[in-house]
């Protein structure tokens, strides 16, 4: 095409033919060649559109479709490399388990003759038990 854009050409070219209820039917290449004219740079679509006989709503239509039909065929290259830069490869480490707690049986024989068995605790439970054996008053401790 030409830099000076020949409207009366386009304009013969585009409507081929109508419907019973007069709408027109379009010649799809024409309509290309409108749309591809629409998206150039400082053209007014409702110039355009008067300037070869289509409604300049119908015309803005047109293009919009044609840009979404672009977008979604051709995914933009900023999407592919936001989406490859979203992955990166991590190393782990094997977890490592702690070695578990070893498990304390704990008996406890009262002076008044009471036994205290606490089998299979952790050592927070064991010194918790001692803890409080140790400040229990018994009679035993009180003689003197």
């Amino acid at each position: 095409m030409s830099e000076a854009f020949d409207t009366e050409d386009l304009a013969k070219r585009l409507v081929i033919g109508r419907k019973r209820d007069g709408r027109s039917v379009y010649d799809a290449g024409a309509k290309r060649e409108l749309i591809e004219a629409c998206m150039r740079p400082g053209v007014s679509v409702t110039g355009l559109a008067r300037a070869c006989g289509v409604n300049a709503n119908q015309l803005s239509t047109w293009v919009r479709e044609h840009e979404r039909a672009k977008a979604k065929a051709a995914p933009r290259r900023e999407v592919i490399e936001m989406a490859s830069a979203a992955f990166v490869p991590v190393q782990m480490e094997p977890v490592r388990s702690e070695p578990a707690m070893p498990s304390l049986n704990v008996q406890a024989r009262l002076p008044n003759g009471v036994v205290l068995d606490l089998g299979g605790c952790d050592l927070q439970q064991a010194g918790q038990l001692i803890e409080a054996l140790g400040r229990m008053r018994c009679s035993a401790s009180t003689k003197g």
